[in-house]
């Protein structure tokens, strides 16, 4: 959803760029060495120094300085190769390794991301390389080579491709017999003390903690006022098995094959309070949702009290991102909406629910950075949402992440939320209409996975442009038959028509483009619900358990004296 008037969302280019002749070239070469991959013997080493990145870029050089490394992604340890392509470099990282002459040697590293090459030069004899083109998760590259009768070092390399994102590397292995080099260096010694312990999420029962990563380590340990809670391999933990509404004292450790460091600076946290979050009203058979905006963008500024009852579901716009990847939070505008208190905000949330309404938090929007891509962000995802549900008293989540979705990864969280919330708990969606074309995508694959605990998908039909329809056919945005042909596709590509709704602005200023009159919506709920006041497009059958509408934002609906819910809220309580 936008956060500012009128605005205009550029569609996202989901094809591959051609790369070119060149590109066919290095394949061919990559594929021709797979046939040397030999087994090392029981006797070899790994020859390459800083193999894991654990000590920063020590022992490489990277071009134009493309390489750092991170924290995350990992695949072990607690620090990854991150390489960057720009302009005509393509962020080639390299590393001289001492080995023996006349001897086989296995050539392998993980890899993500981009497109990523690992090859070896100054073999002395028939120099190799692979590649990937890309991945999500951490892939094996892997090839071998034979050094010749005088060669006593090579130059291992990775690299990624011109105008392509960023590639991940981790755990570089040159395995054969020792070179001589020292395999990968001296022994680890005793890390240093974590910095940055923060104290994150909180529910009645547990904190979020997160902390710097530490060179040289392999794992951490969490204390609990001065006792070992639990250990992680990464630079977030999250304690459990608290007491509701207690402080307590938290600090970390960071460890290796050396020993475990001194602690950390302590930080405090207090549990939260016993709420009422979760299940609220149950939904009823056709609903209007209505996004409130929690910022000052030009449309009239509401309380959540100022939302008229033709509004089913709320949806609090919205939670922001912390340092925690997939971790959220939420602070109310009191200055930007003329003083609105935090106490009156969460009294307004209760009257709301008192006259049936659920009132959710929205996650994301037009200009969120929320990330879910791995286990840890998923659960600090969950456990975070829950602990503004039992905060504030939110009734559940909505899914508006406008900058790509991990359909793995958020079907997790939203587990564990659910897991955690019971049932009754609301989850709606609001995909932007590329997200819903194809069910391979990751929206529509999030909204398949979680069909039995999902409430509804409004997905926004304007700031799109033209759209393919369930027909194959082209429909343009502003018109009955653009809101029923897309509508089909959900509704033919697995989700129950209960769990279908239709997204629109309410007024001409909610969004860059799309808008249509409510005499519209309304129409396009009858073709889709009775067969009824359809346009050129009309579906093979009806859907009577439509859920209903969905519009952004009650705020711009006030700015044009409610004109939208008036009409649409009372049409879709009269749906069959």
């Amino acid at each position: 959803m936008p956060r500012s008037a009128g605005s205009r969302r550029r569609r996202r280019n989901t094809s591959r760029p051609f790369l070119g002749g060149a590109m066919a070239v290095i394949a061919a070469g990559a594929l021709t060495v797979t046939g040397l991959v030999s087994t090392a013997q029981a006797a070899d080493v790994n020859n390459a120094k800083n193999a894991g990145f654990e000590s920063g870029l020590a022992n490489w050089s990277c071009s134009a300085g493309s390489g750092a490394t991170v924290s995350t992604p990992v695949r072990s340890g607690t620090s990854a190769l991150k390489a960057t392509p720009a302009g005509q470099d393509h962020a080639k990282c390299t590393q001289t390794v001492a080995v023996k002459p006349n001897s086989t040697y296995a050539l392998s590293s993980w890899v993500q991301g981009g497109y990523a090459y690992l090859g070896v030069t100054g073999s002395g004899t028939t120099d190799v390389s692979t590649w990937t083109p890309g991945s999500t998760t951490w892939t094996k590259l892997s090839t071998s080579f034979k050094t010749g009768a005088n060669t006593t070092s090579v130059t291992v390399y990775t690299h990624g491709w011109y105008g392509q994102s960023a590639y991940f590397a981790d755990d570089v292995e040159v395995t054969g017999p020792d070179g001589g080099g020292g395999g990968d260096g001296p022994g680890p010694v005793i890390p240093a003390a974590p910095a940055g312990l923060a104290a994150g999420a909180t529910t009645t029962s547990s904190v979020a903690l997160s902390w710097n990563a530490v060179s040289g380590a392999t794992g951490y340990k969490v204390y609990r006022d001065g006792v070992q809670a639990t250990t992680s391999t990464g630079t977030s933990a999250t304690v459990t098995g608290l007491s509701a509404d207690t402080a307590y004292q938290f600090t970390v450790s960071a460890t290796n094959a050396a020993g475990e460091s001194v602690k950390s600076a302590a930080v405090s946290a207090r549990t939260a309070k016993p709420g009422t979050g979760g299940p609220g009203p149950a939904v009823p058979k056709h609903a209007v949702t209505g996004y409130w905006q929690n910022f000052n963008n030009g449309a009239a500024v509401q309380k959540l009290t100022d939302v008229p009852a033709d509004y089913d579901i709320i949806a609090v716009s919205f939670a922001d991102a912390t340092a925690t990847q997939g971790a959220v939070t939420f602070k109310l505008d009191s200055a930007g909406l003329g003083g609105y208190t935090d106490a009156q905000f969460r009294a307004d949330i209760k009257t709301k629910q008192a006259q049936g309404k659920n009132v959710i938090i929205s996650i994301g929007g037009e200009l969120g950075t929320v990330r879910v891509d791995n286990d840890a962000s998923a659960t600090a995802f969950a456990n975070s949402v829950y602990a503004l549900m039992q905060d504030y008293g939110f009734n559940g989540v909505d899914i508006d992440l406008e900058n790509g979705l991990n359909a793995t990864y958020m079907t997790k969280a939203l587990r564990q939320l659910s897991a955690k919330a019971g049932s009754g708990l609301v989850i709606t969606m609001a995909p932007q209409t590329i997200d819903m074309q194809s069910t391979s995508g990751e929206y529509f694959k999030t909204a398949l996975n979680i069909k039995d605990i999902l409430t509804v998908v409004n997905m926004q039909y304007y700031n799109s442009g033209s759209m393919l329809g369930c027909d194959g056919k082209v429909y343009s945005q502003g018109s009955v038959d653009f809101l029923t042909a897309l509508a089909c596709i959900q509704l033919e590509g697995g989700l129950d028509p209960s769990q279908v709704g239709i997204g629109v602005p309410a007024s001409t200023r909610g969004a860059g483009s799309g808008y249509v009159a409510p005499s519209v919506v309304n129409a396009a709920l009858d073709c889709l619900a009775k067969g009824t006041n359809c346009g050129s497009f009309k579906p093979s059958k009806t859907y009577p358990s439509l859920r209903g509408a969905m519009t952004w934002s009650t705020n711009w609906d006030a700015t044009a004296g409610f004109a939208w819910s008036k009409a649409v809220g009372p049409h879709v309580r009269s749906l069959p």
